[in-house]
């Protein structure tokens, strides 16, 4: 059912190979995942290309942007390391993966404000967007990461920047993040409108529109 439903929305997937899982892991794999120590190539589409001269972040509350930031005034902003697991909807998990960036917590803050309402949307250079309630990713849950492994963050794998939620599933780390956009409702991204879940726990299994 997993691949009818991976194929039947024309997700590309590539370099994933499933190992026998460790017994003294189990409590950092969720439910239907499989380690793998590659780093699978996940997209939607087309990668985009943007220079970091060319990028911008906004900050929005409904329509209305409250603060924009070129990459430069971003570097500016404090730097954080996390190491996370992280877990993607197309079964598998990669653990111990070492990022760098702003948290969401400190872009608020340089820009003045606290958390507006309680959903946000992630919105991208290739046009791809996704929900997280605002609660995902404050308190040090999330980040907007330039550096994976301490290298600037290949286009591939959403370079020059991407949200990172880990906790969820990763389709909810949008790649080529441009904007974070406070919304009165939850509103449905790119790939919930298209049947997945609109929250996306891993350790519910929560891939799919109904699951629990």
């Amino acid at each position: 059912m997993l691949r009818l439903r991976l194929e039947a929305i024309d997700m590309a997937t590539r370099g994933f190979f499933g190992r026998q899982q460790d017994p003294a892991l189990a409590n950092r794999i969720p439910p239907g995942q499989a380690l793998t120590k590659d780093f699978p190539v996940l997209s939607a589409g087309p990668t985009p290309r943007i220079e970091t001269v060319q990028w911008k972040f906004t900050l929005k509350i409904g329509p209305k942007p409250v603060k924009v930031w070129g990459w430069d005034q971003f570097h500016e902003l404090p730097q954080t390391k996390l190491t996370r697991d992280i877990h993607c909807v197309t079964t598998w998990s990669k653990l111990d993966t070492a990022w760098q960036g702003v948290l969401i917590d400190d872009i608020l803050a340089d820009a003045g404000v606290e958390p507006p309402t309680g959903y946000t949307l992630a919105h991208s250079y290739d046009g791809y967007s996704t929900n997280v309630p605002t609660a995902d990713l404050i308190a040090g849950k999330a980040m907007i990461a330039t550096l994976y492994e301490g290298k600037p963050l290949p286009p591939d794998h959403g370079g020059p920047a991407r949200l990172l939620v880990p906790h969820l599933y990763f389709w909810k780390s949008a790649k080529w993040v441009n904007a974070l956009q406070f919304t009165e409702k939850d509103e449905l991204g790119f790939w919930e409108l298209r049947g997945y879940h609109a929250y996306g726990d891993p350790w519910r299994e929560q891939r799919y529109t109904g699951d629990p």
